[in-house]
């Protein structure tokens, strides 16, 4: 019955062709308008929002406290004999800073802050000392222009600023404000006036990006690279206008280098699969149609974009390639008289017209085809049931597409290439009837042929190595890393062999990944991404609150993520720091602490909301930043903000950040949730690994159920859908085996991709198994249905497979980390679902067809 159908599905398509093109090229234009008539969300970031404590915790934190919303450049100094700390090294930094202020794109940023480094210390230690010397006494403590520090130390000699800068810098020395240490990198010794290197911040204010220049802050950063880079030859400045700047300039050098290549390839594999240039324009326009509907559904379902998209378009254009190979090759066969009618009887002259042709292909194909689109559409589309956001997106477009390629391929290309075949034989006399690929004497057919043999003699065997290898593949997946870290985001400097390209070829020279783990290992950085935060709640004025925060900071360990001080306390900004600076700084706070503290520890203990009623008075911003005090004066929370290393992992900084808030919750009647930034990102990354995981799981029962159902209703082989779906399950295994020994990590980015294991996997296994099946009535003999249908349906899947494999893959060659992961997932996804449908599929057929007859 289901012959019936799909040959009478094949001649209304084509005796109706005109018709069909013109309702499908109509039904596109409506469903396309949605990319410019809808209206797509824009992606907030919620789209990977989970409900959790740490998320809940930072929206607390955002509500209630007055969050610093300065943006940092970070002005790394070196210097290849060793010592940044000389005359000459701090005065050209203030000679920077000077031309910084005379900048007025950068100044339009800058916060009252402004630029900070040791090299302002020391320059206003030498103002501070000519004063004093001017006024024989007591003199003028206001802080120094830069001018002023710069004539300072250019009246000094060489040793009178060391001995300055043994000043500013011995452990004895008591100073309010920022420890000058803290500009110096962790191997800096205590007590001596050199150092390897130095930094300095540079404090943007936030306002400007969200005001009418949305770019400012951006492009200040990258005029202080340059006129740092004018002055240093060691060193960098790093920031996140430059960071961006750099992952768009890697993008544009690896499409620059790869698109040449990957044109020339793809276009090469179509050229000789295809031998025939109308058939790949006419492929190519199918894609086209494929991708309006995508972008029509996006819009009409404001579907916001976002990173996990990125693999959807890939997806569709290798479902696309390999359902335009099958088509066009089946028509070749019927054409060519390789494939008979569904009575069994061969073509005569009168049916090899480009209408019977196609008529014949199509009803031979069109089952495999819908089968595949079912199977894969409906598997994708049970991710909708996923509470995140972002996942149903990706479902319901993935899902969407893939319709969508049936339309195209399936409904219309062979209603086209009818139209396109017929009106170039009979108006200019050219014969389109060509030989199908792999079909012929050539090297494809005999390699086709040689697998052919091997399923033959030894299906058992390759069974089993296939089996083992993905044993080991999946035993290999349980050691993936997991981790997210932002540092494998940024772009990776270039080969050496890209360095000899042509002028417009040659890629840049990029260092912002070695800048970034420089800064992580020898500073205190400051951002964002260098930042996490714990809310405290509950008891916050207890005495046992700031004495549980002291000791935890003196507790922290060297091998954590969290910064640690010269004295080896964890680098936090709390109550207790804020107490202190204060105290030190104020007379009243100075008092009131003294008053509470009778055990002599600096801290109170008693009356700590009385203490914190002072401070709210004195400097009600610092307190509003760590403190969130209600209408009615009462103390309802804390928080803290821990310093923490920007290169480290984002669950290695959560782990840290938990452990850091339950030593304070052991010691204090207060709950402690570990928040921020990287924490969050954690969070996000376990919660979308913990969905998709199961998504899998979810989308492999969906389609074996599909086929196992489909084959019994078609074939009363219930048997079939388990053989169908093993190789692809198999492939799946080998991949992510393959990604443990490449290192590639297996996390928010890579896990979509490997979607394309599972949605190519059972498009060709499908193709394979409907063509033995056929093949199977058709002949008496195993060993011909093996070689009719590897050679035969072969030929389409390596065209398709060489393709998009080739054109994927070459990704692996771009400076971009996140290109380059794309490009191995994709290709090897590919290249296994090939490998595992052609080789171990086939094998399994033959051990099922005996195991039911009996016969070897």
């Amino acid at each position: 019955m289901s012959e019936r159908i799909s040959t009478r599905y094949a001649n209304a398509v084509v005796s109706r062709s005109k018709l069909v093109v013109v309702l499908v090229l109509a039904l596109t234009a409506v469903i396309a308008a949605g990319a410019v008539v809808g209206d797509p969300a824009e992606d907030d970031g919620e789209q990977f929002d989970v409900d959790s404590p740490e998320t809940e915790a930072l929206e607390t934190i955002d509500e209630q406290y007055a969050t610093d919303e300065e943006v940092i450049t970070q002005i790394v100094v070196r210097s290849e004999n060793g010592d940044v700390l000389t005359r000459d090294s701090l005065l050209e930094s203030l000679r920077l800073q000077q031309e910084m202020y005379e900048n007025e794109s950068i100044t339009a940023t800058l916060s009252e802050d402004g630029a900070v480094g040791i090299e302002n210390s020391v320059g206003t230690s030498a103002v501070f000392e000519d004063r004093a010397a001017e006024t024989a006494g007591e003199h003028d403590t206001s802080s120094p222009t830069i001018d002023e520090q710069i004539d300072a130390l250019e009246s000094r000699s060489e040793a009178a600023v060391t001995e300055l800068v043994e000043g500013v810098l011995d452990p004895e020395r008591e100073s309010a404000g920022v420890d000058p240490v803290s500009y110096l990198p962790a191997t800096y010794e205590p007590g001596s006036a050199e150092a390897e290197s130095r930094i300095t911040f540079v404090v943007h204010t936030a306002e400007d990006r969200a005001g009418d220049d949305a770019s400012g802050v951006s492009d200040a950063q990258l005029e202080i690279e340059s006129l740092f880079e004018e002055r240093f030859d060691d060193g960098f400045v790093f920031g996140e206008g430059i960071t961006d700047a750099a992952s768009a300039s890697a993008i544009g050098d690896s499409f620059a280098i790869i698109t040449p290549v990957a044109l020339v390839l793809v276009l090469s594999v179509l050229a000789v699969t295809y031998r025939d240039l109308v058939d790949i324009l006419i492929g190519l326009l199918g894609i086209g149609v494929v991708m309006a509907w995508v972008s029509g559904i996006q819009g009409w379902l404001e579907i916001p974009m976002d990173s996990m998209l990125l693999a959807v378009p890939f997806l569709l254009i290798g479902l696309s390639i390999d359902y335009s190979l099958h088509v066009v090759m089946r028509y070749r066969e019927a054409r060519s008289g390789a494939v008979t009618d569904r009575d069994g009887e061969s073509p005569d002259e009168s049916r090899r017209s480009p209408r019977a042709g196609m008529a014949v292909g199509l009803a031979g194909v069109v089952l495999a085809l819908a089968a595949a689109t079912v199977s894969t559409g409906v598997g994708f589309l049970s991710n909708a049931l996923s509470p995140l956001p972002t996942i149903q997106n990706f479902a319901l477009l993935s899902a969407g597409g893939i319709l969508a390629t049936f339309v195209a391929f399936g409904v219309f290309v062979p209603a086209l290439k009818v139209e396109v075949d017929g009106f170039l034989e009979h108006r200019f006399d050219r014969n389109r009837a060509k030989a199908p690929f792999g079909i012929g004497t050539g090297i494809v057919n005999r390699a086709l042929s040689n697998v052919v043999r091997l399923v033959r003699r030894a299906p058992v065997a390759v069974i089993l190595v296939a089996f083992v290898l993905a044993a080991g593949g999946a035993y290999g997946a349980t050691g993936l890393d997991t981790e997210f870290n932002q540092t494998d985001f940024l772009p990776a400097d270039a080969p050496d062999w890209t360095k000899s390209l042509p002028g417009p070829l040659a890629p840049d020279t990029y260092t912002v990944s070695d800048d970034v783990a420089y800064l992580g290992e020898h500073f205190q950085e400051r951002g964002p991404d260098s930042q996490a935060q714990l809310l405290l709640e509950g008891n916050v004025t207890d005495p046992a609150t700031l004495v549980a925060l002291e000791r935890a900071s003196r507790n922290s360990s060297t091998d954590s993520t969290i910064d640690v001080s010269a004295d080896g306390t964890a680098v936090t900004d709390g109550p207790h720091t804020v107490l202190r600076t204060l105290a030190a700084e104020n007379e009243t706070v100075a008092a009131a602490l003294a008053d509470r503290d009778t055990n002599g520890n600096n801290l109170p203990n008693r009356d700590v909301a009385g203490l914190y009623d002072v401070v709210y008075d004195v400097d009600p911003e610092q307190a509003a930043s760590v403190l969130s005090r209600t209408e009615t004066g009462e103390y309802e929370s804390a928080r803290v903000i821990v310093s923490v290393r920007s290169d480290a992992p984002a669950q290695d900084i959560a782990t840290d950040m938990s452990r850091f808030g339950g030593e304070i919750a052991d010691g204090a009647p207060v709950t402690a949730v570990a928040t921020g930034g990287q924490v969050t990102t954690a969070v996000i990354q376990d919660a979308l690994l913990e969905t998709l995981v199961p998504a899998f799981t979810v989308t492999v029962i969906v389609i074996l159920a599909f086929l196992t159902i489909l084959y019994w209703v078609r074939h009363r082989a219930i048997s079939l859908g388990v053989v169908t779906l093993a190789p692809v399950v198999a492939a799946l295994a080998w991949l992510l085996g393959a990604m443990a020994l490449l290192d590639v990590p297996f996390n928010t980015e890579t896990v979509v991709m490997t979607s394309l294991a599972i949605g190519l996997g059972v498009d060709y296994s499908i193709h394979m198994s409907e063509r033995f099946i056929a093949e199977r009535r058709q002949h008496s003999s195993i060993d011909e249905t093996l070689s009719a249908a590897i050679v035969g349906t072969g030929g389409a899947l390596l065209g398709s497979a060489a393709t998009t494999a080739g054109g994927f893959g070459v990704l692996a060659l771009a400076l971009s980390p996140p290109l380059q992961r794309f490009g191995i997932v994709t290709g090897l996804s590919i290249v296994f679902a090939f490998v595992a449908c052609l080789v171990v599929l086939p094998c399994l057929l033959v051990a099922r067809e005996r195991f039911l007859t009996g016969r070897q």
